[in-house]
């Protein structure tokens, strides 16, 4: 096993080297195994007997097949992830050690896609953090979280706060932790994935950044190359950003969010949540609740093209360090 290193405030340690952990930092203890190539040691594990079914995603691909299908395993306290392309995940109850097989054509890096995204969020759903679909920055010393329908540009905006030379804590898989002093913010690892159109947007030419994976168009900004930063330590969260459109020359600005529907914005961009049991998404009901009441959430309009993301990111740096000293 390689020596650990820290994501989303876990010391991970794999069996085989992720290209995304690159530049995440070290640290001496693990407290999340991931296996590779590799199932449970019990064989009951992997007959179908025992296993009882709790999600069938709406997805399918092109031959019907659900996109993801998770089940759990009462007696091994095991989650099974299985999902289209042949790929199988298992969690085990403490979020603990994952294991992962994968077809033989399958390579690290697709695999990871799932490990570092849905599994790694189930993860610390088990764990009792809150995660969010979102992106997140940091913006006059504190973090600031962004929300918004899939395709909002989170990850966009992310890695526009990036250009102007803000670090990045984390895109797409956001955790937060609960404490007496309020709400911080898990760092993840130095990566930001975007789609051809957004790098070409940004950097003037799509193959400007290298694909996650030969077999998908997704390209990743690294965060550790010169230029840019990612943020390494946890830290307070002071604002969330709701991304909206608005066709309207005004665009972009800033207005806060009525308190219901402040609640309903972030519980409809929690992440992982299908995977969880009833009493966990009643404590997900209940830990929204007293995120939106504590925390800040903005509306931020925009309407959307290249040329309006610097003034964007200044507006929401601006409007944070005043939500920060109000």
């Amino acid at each position: 096993m390689r020596s650990p290193c820290s994501a989303f405030g876990l010391g991970i340690r794999s069996n085989v080297e992720i290209a995304a952990l690159r530049g995440a930092p070290s640290t001496g203890t693990a407290d999340l195994s991931i296996e590779l190539h590799s199932v449970p040691d019990d064989p009951e594990a992997l007959e179908e007997s025992g296993w009882t079914e709790f999600h069938r995603s709406q997805h399918t691909d092109e031959h019907g097949t659900p996109a993801v299908r998770a089940a759990r395993h009462g007696r091994l306290h095991l989650h099974r992830l299985r999902y289209a392309d042949g790929t199988t995940v298992f969690v085990d109850e403490g979020g603990t050690r994952i294991w992962s097989a994968a077809p033989e054509r399958a390579t690290v890096e697709d695999t990871a896609t799932y490990l570092l995204g849905p599994a790694m969020g189930f993860v610390l759903r088990l764990r009792g953090l809150l995660c969010l679909h979102a992106s997140a920055v940091v913006a006059g010393g504190r973090a600031v979280a962004m929300i918004g329908r899939s395709g909002a540009g989170k990850s966009t905006m992310a890695a526009s706060f990036a250009v102007r030379g803000d670090a990045v804590i984390t895109d797409d898989v956001l955790a937060i932790a609960e404490s007496t002093d309020g709400y911080e913010v898990r760092p993840a690892y130095p990566r930001v994935r975007l789609w051809p159109e957004s790098v070409q947007g940004l950097f003037g030419h799509a193959d400007a950044l290298p694909r996650i994976t030969p077999g998908w168009d997704k390209r990743h900004l690294d965060l550790t190359a010169s230029g840019f930063r990612f943020q390494t330590q946890t830290l307070p969260l002071s604002a969330i950003y709701l991304l909206d459109d608005l066709s309207s020359p005004q665009a972009p600005w800033i207005e806060p969010v009525r308190p219901r529907d402040a609640f309903l914005a972030v519980l409809a961009n929690t992440y992982a949540s299908e995977f969880l049991d009833s009493s966990r998404r009643a404590a997900e009901f209940d830990a929204v609740m007293r995120l939106t009441q504590q925390v800040p959430v903005r509306r931020a309009w925009r309407h959307f093209s290249f040329d309006s993301l610097e003034p964007l990111c200044a507006a929401i740096e601006s409007d944070a360090a005043a939500v920060a000293t109000a």
